[in-house]
């Protein structure tokens, strides 16, 4: 039994692993002091591989004898520094790069380093504020490690953290030059039963079809979530790479139940996936059309083409060339005559599907049925049609 439980940590770690080898929040990570976000690609290229042009100095990495702390029960201290942040919760299980650039965030960071690079990350109620305090920020964050730091020309440090576990802040013991206050434990409650596992499938089924419809989201984060074996897991991870406000982040964070959690996130990756998909929809279904009528002109003129080598003419052409013949031989006025004409040019450029076509057609019907030059020789009493025409229709 044991051994199966070894296991089963084994193939979550090595899932988590995956996903963190994919290291990628989509929204800017800043913190208090306005800083710049992490440049993610440069920054893990540089830390993974290690460039020559790099010194200890200018990055500092954790001890082997840190990570093997991976495998020891996590020890927290009552009493951690805080470290407020813009527009970002950081979850559980999540691994985030963060930019610093203030001089109270770099004094924290660089103090923690010579200890346990412990840190408490909680998110700032309002992004306004540049100098957040005790009553600026929430109450429930993470705990979390700092694994990585490197120093930058222009003064500011980044770092890679990874988080470790909820926490309350209490009672706040140093303001200044940063905040230090005393923390509890808030382990989640995880239900094992079979709802909380229908939702948690559902979730990672959503989150699978959102993958292939969000361009941004990478692949590998999809099929590493469908392993995942514990539902807070499942939670903290895909919370981490969807775009969401920060209200609903923080409300996931503070829910105790992990099946509420899951089923905050079920609604509304729901809703991301309905709204994705029917913004897809519509674009496609646009697509279809614009290409549905370029095939259809494209046809249209291949079709007049060999019609034109084989000397045949199209039934629309034919319908063309006997109008042009009827106005011809019509003999009319020269205004109507050049009135005709140019309605004719209309028709041989108008498709015959559009609603203009069939009017303008009957249109020249008329014109040319029209007795322009014929004459039955007898003279018209214009006072007697007048006297006929009044009798008959008079005030209409």
């Amino acid at each position: 039994m044991k051994k199966d439980q070894t296991n089963s940590k084994s193939r979550s770690k090595k899932n988590l692993g995956e996903i963190e080898a994919a290291i990628v929040p989509d929204e800017k990570d800043v913190l208090d002091d306005g800083g710049q976000a992490l440049d993610q690609t440069p920054a893990h290229a540089d830390t993974e591989q290690n460039s020559p042009s790099e010194s200890p100095a200018d990055e500092e990495r954790e001890s082997d004898h840190s990570q093997n702390n991976d495998e020891e029960p996590l020890s927290i201290p009552d009493e951690l520094p805080i470290l407020p942040l813009k527009d970002t919760v950081i979850y559980p299980f999540a691994v985030q790069p963060l930019g610093v650039g203030q001089e109270r965030s770099i004094r924290l960071i660089d103090e923690v380093m010579r200890g346990n690079r412990l840190v408490v990350l909680v998110a700032q109620k309002s992004a306004e504020i540049e100098q957040a305090g005790q009553d600026d920020i929430f109450k429930i964050g993470t705990v979390s490690r700092i694994a990585r730091l490197i120093r930058m020309p222009d003064g500011t440090i980044q770092i890679i953290v990874q988080g470790l576990e909820r926490v309350e802040i209490g009672e706040f013991t140093q303001e200044k030059p940063y905040l230090v206050a005393r923390v509890t434990l808030k382990p989640d409650i995880q239900e094992e039963d079979d709802e909380t596992e229908a939702i948690k499938r559902n979730v990672v089924g959503y989150f699978q079809r959102l993958v292939a419809l969000v361009q941004n989201l990478p692949e590998g984060v999809a099929a590493a979530a469908l392993n995942l074996e514990e539902a807070r897991q499942v939670v903290y991870v895909i919370a981490t790479f969807v775009q969401m406000e920060i209200e609903l982040r923080q409300k996931l964070l503070e829910l105790d139940s992990v099946r509420d959690k899951l089923e905050n996130l079920s609604n509304f990756l729901a809703h991301e996936l309905e709204t994705f998909e029917l913004g897809k929809k519509i674009q496609t279904s646009a697509q279809e059309e614009m290409g549905k009528v370029q095939r259809e002109y494209l046809l249209r003129e291949q079709l007049k083409a060999i019609q034109r080598e084989l000397g045949e003419e199209s039934e629309e052409q034919a319908t063309i060339n006997e109008l042009r013949r009827k106005v011809d031989e019509a003999k009319m006025s020269d205004e109507a005559f050049k009135e005709a004409n140019r309605e004719l040019s209309r028709l041989e450029k108008m498709p015959t599907a559009s609603p203009e076509y069939s009017i303008i057609r009957t249109y020249l019907e008329l014109l040319t049925s029209l007795p322009w030059s014929k004459s039955t020789g007898e003279k018209i009493d214009v006072p007697r049609a007048r006297q006929v025409l009044e009798q008959d229709h008079y005030d209409l």
